[in-house]
């Protein structure tokens, strides 16, 4: 199954980490592609995405399920395709380093099922890890900015 992770260290307690991400609505907006999402309740969601995966351009519908929500250190999720055969998991991990520094994780697994699983497999090979790495990147800016204000 492609996958992506991605870790970055942080000059911030792990509770302002925290505080962060247990909201979807921080980080949703951060991730690549982004078009919008809509929660549904407190652990389900819909969300849009631009598809941009080799010859693939088209706008792609998830649900995102969250599983676990484990303060302060855990946000873990399923997503599947609303019509598309996707399916996958990912989560936020935060660990304290000592009281100032935190290193935030970030995991995405994503499988395509159908006619053109092997080849859109092949390209989220690719794509993913620097899809995860540039959400973590864009995440981390967000959270030393939201220190700075």
């Amino acid at each position: 199954m492609p996958s992506g992770m991605h870790q970055v260290e942080l000059d911030l307690p792990i509770d302002v980490i925290w505080d962060f991400v247990k909201d979807m609505d921080n980080w949703a907006p951060l991730v690549p592609n982004y078009i919008q999402h809509e929660k549904l309740n407190e652990h389900r969601s819909t969300w849009e995405f631009k598809s941009d995966i080799g010859i693939m351009k088209k706008k792609i519908s998830l649900i995102i399920d969250i599983n676990e929500c484990k303060e302060p250190i855990r946000v873990s999720f399923a997503l599947k395709g609303k019509s598309e055969k996707y399916s996958g998991e990912g989560f936020f991990e935060a660990k304290a380093i000592n009281v100032k520094k935190t290193r935030l994780t970030g995991f995405l697994e994503v499988n395509v099922i159908g006619k053109m699983a092997g080849a859109l497999n092949s390209k989220l090979e690719t794509a993913l890890p620097e899809a995860v790495k540039e959400m973590a990147e864009a995440i981390s800016e967000k959270l030393v900015e939201v220190k700075s204000v």
